[in-house]
């Protein structure tokens, strides 16, 4: 079969300068490891004839390392700019996606200095936007790793204890400020080993890829308990991910400086490359774009992260998944997460003609992104989306 039609082109999203890998179902198959080309998926297993890729997961493929991740992307291309055997072929329309690793675990950062510095002012209004050590570390959270879904599942509405700023006590029940937070994820494919670093410039070579990631926040459970220890059942719930994984070898073209740190970070945050990454997104509620919020606005890096992630000895392992945090940008239309676009509900948003604050069940969330690609064009991640179903079960008494 000859790929090159039209969906396989110069303007495709899903090209030979993208090559995004994930996990899929053939009619009537099994997972397994396939690349996205235009409007195909590519059976890694037929093409390559490689056991790897008939498991139902990329952690087997990640933990080979950066020389093979080189090897296998360079062959992949070679290969389909040739015939390729209908048997490895199937249209994008016509397979099961699934979540594209077995994660192992999960941390979520704070990195973008818009939407802590919004965040600050709406939560302590008489304070500092930002918390004194923001500007010295890159903040984050440990999540939980087995609520990490795979785009197109659907997102049950959490419950649990919150306090209104007017009510005497809490309360037990569905959140009633249910948000989203829109960034990006970055998957380990080779670990570290107990009570050792990795540098910033050892990025590219733990670092496989990133995924699109929607970070469901219950931000009335969140206010209620993020005193003292920070974010637990307000984030634990959901966290949805794009199927397709973009290597970084795919966004090249994509890196970008920093947008400037100061005071200049503690030297374990400092390396060559900056791994500052110009990348867009769009979100729609509804079918409907509210936001376009620009990863290049960033503060802290991936590689910053993950330099920091494990400065205390802590080891990374194959499929360990980190978070950027909300990415926003200055403008209004650049907001990531909706309590910020809402002003915390103060000033709401028109979806579809109405007046909207936080989610409502059944509301869409759909997230997308570009980045430049080689000469001039542009790749894809896909997109992450979720639907939010009612709470399920009753209210507990004492």
């Amino acid at each position: 079969m000859d790929l090159g039609g039209p969906g396989a082109g110069p303007m495709t999203l899903f090209g030979l300068d993208n090559l995004p890998y994930g996990v899929f179902s053939p009619s009537g198959g099994a997972p397994r490891v396939g690349v996205r080309f235009g409007d195909d998926v590519v059976d890694l297993s037929v093409l390559l004839d490689d056991p790897v890729f008939a498991m139902p997961s990329l952690n087997g493929f990640m933990e080979q390392g950066r020389s093979r991740w080189t090897q296998v992307r360079e062959q992949i291309r070679e290969l389909l700019a040739g015939e390729v055997a209908d048997a490895a072929v199937h249209p994008v329309t016509d397979v099961q996606l699934h979540l594209p690793v077995e994660v192992a675990d999960y941390v979520d950062f704070y990195a973008s200095e818009h939407h802590a510095s919004n965040l600050g002012r709406l939560f302590r209004p008489d304070s500092e936007p930002l918390m004194p050590n923001w500007k010295h570390l890159p903040v984050g959270y440990h999540g939980r790793a087995g609520t990490v879904v795979v785009s197109g599942t659907e997102v049950v509405r959490p419950c649990g204890q919150r306090k209104a700023p007017d009510e005497a006590a809490p309360t037990y029940g569905p959140s009633r400020r249910l948000d989203i937070e829109a960034e990006l994820g970055f998957l380990v494919g080779v670990g570290s080993t107990l009570g050792d670093r990795i540098g910033v410039d050892d990025f590219a070579d733990h670092v496989f890829g990133a995924v699109l990631l929607n970070d469901w926040s219950a931000r009335d459970l969140q206010a209620w308990e993020y005193v003292p220890l920070g974010p637990h059942l307000g984030k634990s719930f959901a966290t949805s991910i794009s199927p397709w994984v973009v290597p970084l070898a795919a966004l090249e073209a994509a890196h970008v400086p920093l947008p400037g740190q100061d005071p200049q970070p503690l030297p374990y945050l400092c390396g060559r490359e900056d791994w500052g990454l110009d990348i867009d997104l769009v979100v729609e509620w509804n079918g409907e774009e509210v936001s376009r919020p620009p990863y290049r606005e960033m503060y802290w890096s991936p590689a910053q992260m993950l330099a920091h992630m494990t400065v205390n000895g802590a080891s990374a392992r194959t499929g360990d998944l980190f978070a950027s945090g909300t990415i926003s940008g200055p403008e209004k239309h650049q907001r990531g997460a909706f309590i910020e676009l809402t002003w915390g509900g103060r000033e709401p948003v028109t979806v579809k003609g109405e007046e909207r604050t936080f989610l409502e069940d059944g509301d869409e969330v759909t997230i997308s992104a570009t980045a430049p690609g080689a000469n001039g064009g542009r790749i894809g991640f896909g997109e992450v989306t979720g639907t939010i179903r009612p709470a399920r079960g009753g209210t507990f008494t004492a």
